[in-house]
């Protein structure tokens, strides 16, 4: 059992995820575990539970807290840990492997010693910060955590964040810290450091007039909300960028390395100065205005010397939080994944599974929970490969190829350990290929030899030679499209991920929000679930909401999300995560003749048609007609259900989105 404090209170037993719901003993829990290890004041705790003015009770209303707790750790299991009442106070003791804060510094302690190899500490750094999994401490009701405790773990965990991206300039990978730092500035618009980073970031990569208009947004912000000026060295970087001087290679030797902070050792933990706590960042990214152009060269004695290409697509493959369902596929996946190779392959893996399926269905999430289930049979690491930039533009299978072989390290997978970062292990290595736009993206990848050898290197046939002494590599294709071209040249397992059945919603239901909560309004979670269409993206988004609002009562959610699902399945302060967002980035990278297809489809009855038109070949008014390839095209998509022999269908919530975009669209025809 896992105590996860860096988010929503929670309980995890592997894929098994328990919310706390909103109680004084859960937030009698969160001061301990906030303080593990150390003997916690009765004062303190009283002053955490009931706040300034505490009850004439609180010293016996407490010790009932203790006992409700203990019952508490019975019911789910909680064995390895104990409450225990020493003189002054309570202590609790956990370690890395029971309580993620801890691990999380521990990550951090390992990640400065390797402060020499910048490549192996922002590996490290990253499965650090994988460990946080939302706005700490969303379901504990206590003002005096959130005063004293939630704006220092947010500073630990911005500190983390500042130190990776300056490794990834450091390292000259500015197109992945932008990634990073789009989100960073939106989040926390008062954190100069981070706009300092994107700046240089951006006229890193050839972008001087974006650089010049983002330094120009932080001025005004600084002036309006602040009453400041920018910092100097963000005005020298102004100046450096007018002049049009060489930033050259960040020194990712001077930046001081992330410290933590050293476990308490006093009766009563110390209260630092006042302030709001923050979310925290979230992982996903904002959009990228435009594809990346070429990073502006930088001069050494009077020669240009390029840059190193940005790598923004490889890293250690992150833990799935709440992850339920999918049961049969995860262990279809797995036992795919730790057969033997078929006879006469020597050893070379080709591509092993295709995972496909809508956006938004769960297709990279069922991936990372098998990686995890089968971390013990790829001792040599597991990486997640983004196929896609951020502005949703195909990555080439020789950039792939490179950042692949750059991450295994020297020697393919000796060079890599199961940690993610290289120089550790030897044995097999697991990729995930995620986000695959076309069969012709990935076929040159499969070749064997190409993926721990470096780029494809055509000889002249035209052919990819392969390594001899490549890795074995099982690989895990993830795609909207169905790729039936690559299954027919180069084999494999394929899974089609559809909308989750009612039992698969109930279930992630209960393991986000809680069994407390859910059981005890369970139709109007079904209700939920129903008007989220079962769709994995948007129930995700739906929790999330709801765990920031813990008082809010399900029934009432659904009146609320009935209202207008489309605009409710968003985060407010993440716009990028949205049912919405994730639809139009869908129709964005579709053909415009297969997108204009789908929004008449969208703009027709509910019962889509078996053909192209009537059973005479004339067309039903009433039945959009579109051809058949296009239909067949749409589904091999992922935007359409089904197809022959049965009907096409439409996800509702897609139907919903595509009536929308019509209606947008049709207002500002008659405006114009």
């Amino acid at each position: 059992m896992r105590f996860q404090l860096l988010g929503p209170l929670a309980l995890a037993d592997g894929p098994d995820v328990v919310v706390l719901q909103p109680s004084k003993p859960v937030i009698l829990l969160a001061a301990l575990l906030l303080n593990a290890n150390s003997t916690v004041s009765a004062e303190y705790l009283q002053r955490a539970v009931w706040g300034e003015d505490q009850p004439a009770t609180a010293k016996a209303a407490l010790q009932t807290c203790v006992l409700r707790l203990r019952r508490l750790f019975t019911k789910h299991g909680v064995t390895g840990t104990s409450i225990e009442a020493v003189p002054g106070g309570y202590r609790i003791t956990a370690g890395p492997s029971t309580l993620d804060l801890l691990g999380f510094r521990d990550q951090v302690r390992r990640a400065t010693a390797l402060a020499q190899d910048p490549e192996a500490e922002l590996y490290t750094l990253k499965d650090a910060l994988s460990l946080w999994q939302g706005s700490l401490l969303a379901n504990v009701r206590s003002d005096v955590l959130h005063r004293d405790e939630v704006p220092r773990l947010s500073e630990e965990r911005l500190r983390a964040v500042e130190r990776v991206c300056d490794l990834l300039l450091g390292l000259g990978r500015c197109g992945e810290a932008l990634v990073d730092l789009w989100t960073a500035t939106r989040v926390y618009p008062g954190h100069e450091r981070f706009h300092e980073q994107l700046i240089e970031a951006l006229y890193r990569t050839g972008r001087q007039s974006q650089a010049l208009a983002e330094y120009r947004r932080v001025k005004g912000f600084l002036l309006d909300e602040l009453g400041v000026d920018p910092s100097p060295s963000l005005r020298q970087l102004e100046l450096s960028i007018l002049r049009g001087e060489d930033l050259g290679a960040a020194a990712t030797g001077t930046v001081a390395p992330v410290t933590v902070a050293p476990a308490p050792s006093v009766s009563a933990p110390g209260v630092p100065a006042p302030g709001v706590p923050v979310p925290a960042l979230e992982a996903a990214s904002a959009p990228e205005p435009g594809p990346y152009p070429a990073p502006a060269p930088r001069v050494v004695q009077g020669v240009a010397v390029p840059l190193p290409a940005a790598a923004p697509g490889v890293g250690p493959v992150a833990a799935v939080p709440h992850f339920t369902g999918r049961a049969a596929e995860a262990e279809a996946l797995a036992a795919r994944l730790t057969a033997e190779p078929p006879p006469g392959t020597d050893g070379q893996r080709p591509l092993a599974v295709l995972v496909s399926g809508a956006p938004g269905i769960g297709k990279t999430a069922l991936a990372q929970h098998v990686a995890h289930l089968v971390r013990d049979s790829f001792p040599a690491g597991r990486l997640l490969v983004r196929m896609t930039r951020a502005d949703g533009h195909p990555r080439t299978a020789d950039e792939v190829a490179a950042d692949v072989a750059a991450a295994l390290g020297p020697g393919g997978t000796e060079g890599t350990g199961s940690s993610g970062h290289p120089g550790s292990a030897r044995g097999r290595a697991l990729l995930i290929l995620d986000d695959v736009v076309d069969a012709d993206q990935v076929r040159p990848l499969l070749t064997p030899g190409v993926l721990a050898g470096g780029p494809p290197r055509p000889p002249a046939g035209g052919t990819p030679a392969a390594d001899p002494e490549g890795p074995d590599l099982a690989v895990v294709v993830t795609s909207r499209m169905g790729l039936g071209g690559l299954i027919a040249t180069h084999g494999g397992w394929v899974h089609r991920l559809t909308a989750f059945t009612e039992a698969e919603s109930y279930a992630f239901l209960l393991a986000a929000l809680g069994t407390e909560r859910v059981e005890a309004e369970q139709r109007a979670a079904r209700r939920l679930a129903a008007l989220c269409g079962h769709f994995p993206a948007a129930l995700r988004i739906l929790t999330a909401r709801l765990l920031t609002r813990p008082g809010l009562r399900l029934g009432d959610a659904v009146d609320w999300l009935g209202d207008d699902p489309l605009a409710r399945l968003t985060l407010t302060d993440s716009p990028d995560h949205s049912v919405s967002g994730l639809f139009d980035r869908a129709l964005g990278r579709l053909d415009p003749r297969l997108s204009e297809a789908l929004l008449r489809i969208g703009t027709g009855p509910p019962e889509l048609l078996r053909e192209a038109g009537g059973a005479d070949g004339t067309e039903d008014h009433d039945h959009p007609s579109v051809p058949e390839d296009v239909l067949e095209q749409l589904a091999d998509a992922g935007l359409l259900e089904d197809g022959p022999p049965g009907p096409y269908r439409v996800h509702d919530l897609l139907r919903a989105h595509l009536r929308r975009t019509v209606r947008i669209r049709n207002r500002r025809t008659e405006k114009v």
